[in-house]
């Protein structure tokens, strides 16, 4: 799988069977964190068969079951854009090895997540990671025209960029973004004001250049 095919087929999946993540899928998993890890200078932390932090009201609540397998990410305030940009490299990379994903930001247990404290950077969000017990469901997405803006006529790479915008996750499916086309190749990407809507931008501008493509434009 590609990862442009992941971003189609990858969705939110919240029931996980009790089947660990193990072997060359665990390495490459592993491998994988580490680069963007050392990309983003961001914490991330793999935990692995530890389902405590899912193991709460809240999450039962967010109808979250056998999670055992989570990404934690940890920064300073102030980076969630890149929280979300280099976290659903992560999610996407791990659609590819047919793992299923969930983000979570506020059903699970801070107090639970396996983490070393580490000085200026907190807990901001983690990703549940492990072989879902169903694939998922599309999700409801906004009218082109309600995310997309531009002057003239938009190329093909531009729509390429929207469209793989509109699959991306979003926090409650909120999609308080918009992509505008400055001249000819120059892209704006804003966001508005929403539940953890920064971190949804980051995902969205990941999700973006996938489909349009680095080559074709540059963020304004």
């Amino acid at each position: 799988m590609t990862i442009k095919e992941a971003i189609k087929e990858r969705h939110s999946v919240r029931r996980y069977l009790d089947r660990p993540i193990s072997g060359n899928v665990l390495k490459e998993l592993e491998s994988y964190i580490d680069a963007v890890r050392d990309e983003s200078g961001l914490t991330m932390d793999l935990v692995l068969s530890d389902g405590r932090a899912f193991d709460t009201a809240l999450a039962h609540y967010g109808h979250f079951s056998g999670v055992q397998n989570y990404i934690a990410i940890s920064a300073p305030k102030g980076s969630d854009e890149d929280i979300g940009y280099f976290g659903e490299k992560i999610v996407l990379f791990a659609q590819t090895l047919g793992l299923n994903t969930c983000w979570v930001a506020l059903t699970y247990s801070k107090a639970k997540v396996r983490t070393a404290k580490r000085k200026g950077v907190s807990v901001r969000i983690v990703i549940a990671v492990g072989y879902g017990a169903e694939d998922g469901k599309p999700h409801k997405s906004k009218d082109f025209s309600a995310v997309a803006k531009a002057d003239g006529v938009m190329p093909a790479w531009f729509v390429d960029g929207v469209e793989a915008a509109l699959l991306a996750p979003t926090a409650m499916n909120q999609q308080k973004f918009q992509f505008i086309l400055v001249g000819n190749n120059s892209v704006k990407a804003v966001s508005k004001l929403g539940f953890w809507s920064k971190v949804d931008l980051g995902i969205v501008k990941q999700h973006f250049e996938i489909g349009a493509e680095n080559e074709n434009f540059t963020w304004a």
